[in-house]
């Protein structure tokens, strides 16, 4: 009986910024003779450092099947994952739980590749993950030149010893079967081709690359509801308000502003009843739908729902300044800190600018949503959070290019509610 095929994939990314322009690599690799099969490597935009990884597990085990010329039979292949990443290894082992929302999708992705059966995770050091962290910066390059890698131009083979892969699996006693032709096919099924927008950069102070039309956020807080002119904390921990009858003149007003733009071409929406109000008026007046991102939520402000900032001053005064000074913080009760907030938002970004590349989107959301768009967008440190005025239905823009790189447009416009 023939022996199952063995291969050994080492996968990394990374992220400069961590949410920041990212990528990934990944290598398959012959465990008898150290020979590489494979390459892949992306620019994948902003995201963050465990969504580059992931994605480069994702690569690695693409790359494995696109090396059987019959898909992966029922006695093989047996594939050893090798990946700096303890949280990529011990998730997909089974051993830690997948909490992040935005993780889940990508390990389910990961583990229907191939069988279950058929692959087994090991975590190494960094320094032993070279050859695929040289491709995720490979990657990274490209994307900040408005390219996507190309194989062509990897120095990424190592000129260390392949003794311990090769030792990683026993030695294949079967054929060894065509693995130029494997690597080609791998290489057909994983790599793009560079974007034709990625044109010479443009001579003159500031200029950068053409690469095409951006996403574009028009970034609409909601109206008005009871609780803002009290200046009450009004997050996703408790309370969710319907819009006042001011609230409701605002979004009116706002979907009127649109339709005589004609610019937005598509329409999403925290899933809070606010946001879904203001959203529901512009679609309704533009003829769209409205899909509703559950991560563009505002904050969870815990036991501070609804009361004023005097009162969480008197109440839980320690907090609240524990609060101010530093974004790790969290509202009394098991609130939301900002940096988590920072996290669900960029990670909601991320999703958002991949899916709609090019376009012109409405993005109905809170207060704490639109600032952090606006403070990643900046690289501006959390505490400008605090500095930024946000009024009920004023209007923000946030442009985010193929590079990685975004560009504020505007910020807090209420000239069309005078």
């Amino acid at each position: 009986m023939p022996q199952p095929r063995r291969f050994v994939v080492e996968a990394d990314g990374g992220s400069r910024g961590n949410p920041g322009p990212a990528g990934y690599g990944a290598v398959v690799i012959d465990p008898a003779t150290g020979e590489t099969l494979a390459e892949a490597a992306e620019y994948i935009g902003v995201a963050t450092n465990n969504v580059a990884e992931y994605r480069g597990l994702i690569a690695g085990l693409r790359a494995v099947r696109a090396l059987l010329p019959d898909g992966p039979a029922d006695d093989g292949p047996q594939v050893l994952v090798r990946m700096d990443s303890k949280l990529v290894v011990e998730q997909m082992s089974g051993r830690w739980k997948i909490k992040h929302p935005d993780m889940k999708p990508l390990a389910a992705e990961a583990a229907s590749v191939l069988p279950a059966s058929a692959v087994t995770y090991e975590w190494i050091p960094r320094e032993k993950n070279k050859h695929a962290d040289r491709l995720a910066n490979e990657a990274m390059d490209a994307g900040k030149r408005g390219r996507q890698w190309e194989p062509s131009a990897s120095t990424a083979d190592l000129d260390t010893p392949r003794s311990s892969v090769a030792a990683a699996l026993p030695p294949v006693s079967g054929p060894p079967g065509d693995a130029a032709a494997g690597a080609a096919r791998a290489r057909a099924a994983l790599n793009r081709p560079a974007p034709s927008a990625t044109a010479t950069p443009k001579v003159g102070w500031g200029a950068a690359p053409d690469l095409g039309e951006p996403a574009t956020f028009v970034l609409l807080r909601h109206g008005e509801t009871a609780l803002t002119p009290e200046k009450r904390f009004s997050g996703s921990g408790g309370t969710d308000p319907e819009l006042s009858a001011t609230g409701r003149g605002q979004a009116e007003r706002a979907a009127e502003a649109f339709a005589a733009r004609g610019t937005v071409q598509e329409i999403v929406s925290s899933p809070l009843r606010r946001c879904r109000e203001t959203a529901g008026a512009v679609a309704a007046r533009l003829g769209l739908e409205v899909r509703i991102e559950e991560g563009l939520r505002e904050t969870d402000f815990g036991a501070w729902e609804g009361l004023t900032f005097g009162e969480v001053r008197e109440r839980y005064g320690a907090d609240l300044d524990a609060w101010l000074a530093s974004a790790k913080a969290a509202p009394t009760g098991g609130g939301e800190s900002f940096a988590e907030v920072a996290r669900r938002v960029a990670a909601t970004r991320d999703r958002l600018v991949s899916r709609y590349a090019g376009r012109t989107v409405l993005v109905v959301t809170h207060v704490t949503p639109i600032k952090t768009l606006v403070r990643l967008a900046l690289g501006a440190p959390p505490e400008s959070l605090f500095r930024m005025e946000l009024s009920a239905a004023s209007v923000s823009a946030v442009a985010y290019y193929a590079d990685g790189n975004a560009s504020v447009r505007l910020l807090n416009d209420t000239s069309h509610l005078r």
